[in-house]
């Protein structure tokens, strides 16, 4: 009877599903190209927004249960296995769900946009709501907005190869995606908009903002209708700015980038750590998650994505972080508090880092607010304790503070601002947000060209950058331009030849080749036009008396910007390209100029 009623329901929603399918393709055909893609800029937020509300809702709620088990039981360790749970049963699921592969991060999500045309696989539609939630869910020490932005990205970019949109409009999808994700997840639709534009997105137009507002607004409208303000970030109180202050907001925005350094730098060496292991299975994700387990036993707040405790600590009575760990009696200790407070800041690179190398699933984004909030309790709590004659308002620094380490991570300071300004509900903290996201951005920009996310993808030229011409020569796939239809010689041969195949055909070059295909040089029509077409004189030379060494070589696996370089140094419009040593064909720099001509106009997103 059961499964009578299961397959009822499944041929009712198969049939559902396919009506609306073929209402949006109706649709399609009589609605304009612009409204088509409002239309489908709506229907992608509101599937990431139910994403993002299962997701946070899941976390949030496993966060309530292990307190309230913890304040029955009077258990800390209970908190500590937890998260082992999680991380095992995050790679239970990759192993066997998911072909034993998981994509991480926001980068994929660049590397889409760069690489793959915007196309980004079907199963990141779910991969990332399911790993995600256990990982998180159970106390992982990560994010939940970086798997939020992939799967916002994927149903966008699903949505337009579903309906066949072209590719303009299916970066535009992803990018609409991305926005309402984070939009949903914190309930700020400006925020969303300009992480899209700033983050995504290389080259848009004003009007390409409209679906993307669009985007951002439903999915930060489902969010206020359904989730509780409980499950999202945001703060009540009312903060107000003493220009007074100023100069400790700057030395806020010194310390966040020397900070943000920090975590990245840290987190990564942990995540190369684990990559490095031979077995990338349970017994990596066991041992990882232990030593995850004894952070959380001794610093309990590293516990999921931490937003209750920068809640608390905004407060007037941030001592409670220390309820429930071995500190508990001393919470009333200002020094210990903030040693506490400040030892937690330094850590969690290295829980975060344990999280996701040993195979759980999240972000960095959360764990940016999380050390934000820290470090400016910490700066605004020394400066009081140390100077009796001014106070510094601490819910003040810790807000600010998320905005600085935000600005410094994702190199996103107009996101980090909007952001803060948004969930804090008011604009009288603008200008130290300002101040705090723009030194933070500068100091961290000058040790590190790249955010933490793209830094290995912006080495290896597989992701944009704000160098944009660079973005559209790395776009290109120089190896479809190569022409292989050339017609080639052996030393074997006669000059004479050489002369019919310059009679008769448009080369002006004629590669040389062994009996292994391997290029021995070239007859350059420039260098011997004098005398080629004078058989008397041919016919008595070699092929190694006309032949010539190519000024440049390209190897097939060398990057864009080298062969530019190549171009410029050999100042010739054609080179030969090899691989393992073997003659492939000629690369022509005319190609390659009208290639990118044909990519700068299809990137700007109109």
């Amino acid at each position: 009877m059961p499964s009578t009623k299961a397959s009822f329901f499944k041929i009712v929603f198969r049939s559902i599903f396919r009506r609306v399918e073929h209402l949006v393709f109706l649709l399609k055909e009589n609605l304009s190209e612009r409204n088509f893609i409002y239309l489908a800029a709506v229907a992608v937020a509101v599937t990431c927004s139910f994403a993002v509300i299962l997701l946070k809702s899941f976390a949030h709620n496993i966060f309530l249960l292990a307190n309230d088990i913890n304040s029955f039981l009077k258990l800390p360790y209970i908190n500590s296995l937890l998260p082992i749970a999680g991380i095992v049963l995050t790679v239970f699921v990759v192993r066997h769900f998911l072909d034993n592969h998981l994509e991480k991060g926001s980068s994929r999500v660049l590397y889409a946009v760069a690489k793959k045309g915007g196309i980004m696989p079907k199963k990141q539609m779910y991969a990332q709501i399911v790993t995600s939630s256990l990982t998180v869910g159970l106390g992982g020490s990560a994010g939940l907005e970086s798997p939020i932005v992939v799967t916002g990205a994927a149903f966008g970019s699903n949505f337009a190869q579903k309906y066949h949109l072209s590719q303009k409009d299916r970066i535009l999808l992803l990018a609409c995606g991305v926005a309402a994700g984070i939009g949903a997840a914190f309930n700020a639709p400006i925020a969303g908009v300009l992480f899209a534009v700033e983050v995504v997105l290389t080259d848009i137009s004003i009007s390409a903002f409209i679906p993307i507002i669009i985007s951002a607004a439903t999915g930060a409208l489902i969010s206020t209708i359904v989730l509780s303000s409980d499950v999202i970030l945001n703060f009540e109180q009312k903060l107000h700015f003493d220009y007074h202050n100023t100069p400790y907001y700057i030395l806020l925005g010194i310390l966040a980038g020397f900070t943000s350094l920090y975590h990245a730098r840290n987190f990564h060496k942990v995540e190369q750590f684990f990559g490095s292991f031979k077995n990338k299975g349970y017994r990596r994700a066991l041992f990882g998650a232990s030593l995850l387990a004894i952070l959380i036993f001794f610093f309990p707040t590293l516990f999921g994505e931490g937003y209750e405790s920068i809640k608390t600590l905004s407060s007037s009575h941030p001592g409670v972080l220390l309820d429930n760990t071995l500190l508990e009696n001393f919470k009333h200790n200002d020094w210990i508090l903030l040693a506490f407070i400040g030892i937690t800041m330094l850590l969690k690179a290295f829980a975060t880092g344990l999280t996701i190398g040993s195979g759980g699933n999240g972000g960095n984004f959360a764990p940016s607010l999380f050390v934000g909030s820290y470090l400016g309790f910490v700066v605004a709590k020394t400066v009081n304790m140390l100077n009796f004659t001014h106070h510094l308002p601490i819910a003040n620094f810790t807000i600010v503070g998320m905005a600085g380490i935000l600005s410094g991570l994702f190199h996103a300071p107009l996101t980090a601002i909007f952001l803060i300004v948004e969930i804090t509900g008011g604009y009288d903290l603008m200008v130290p947000l300002m101040i705090v996201s723009s030194v933070s951005f500068a100091v961290s920009k000058q040790f590190e060209k790249h955010s933490m996310d793209v830094k290995g993808l912006a080495d290896k030229g597989e992701v944009f950058t704000s160098d944009k011409d660079k973005n559209i020569i790395q776009s290109i796939n120089f190896y479809n331009l190569v022409q292989q239809h050339y017609k080639t010689l052996t030393l074997k041969d006669s000059p004479l030849k050489a002369i019919d195949i310059f009679a008769t055909t448009d080369q002006k070059v004629i590669p040389v080749l062994d009996d292994h295909k391997s290029l021995l040089g070239l007859i350059d029509f420039e260098e011997v036009k004098a005398f080629i077409f004078n058989p008397n004189h041919v016919k008595f030379m070699t092929m190694q008396e006309i032949l010539s060494q190519p000024k440049e070589l390209v190897l097939f696996e060398d990057k864009p910007e080298k062969i530019m370089k190549l171009f410029e140094s050999s100042n010739v419009i054609t080179l030969p390209v090899v691989h393992k040593g073997k003659y492939v064909g000629f690369l022509s720099k005319i190609d390659v100029l009208e290639s990118y001509r044909k990519r700068l106009k299809e990137m700007v997103i109109e």
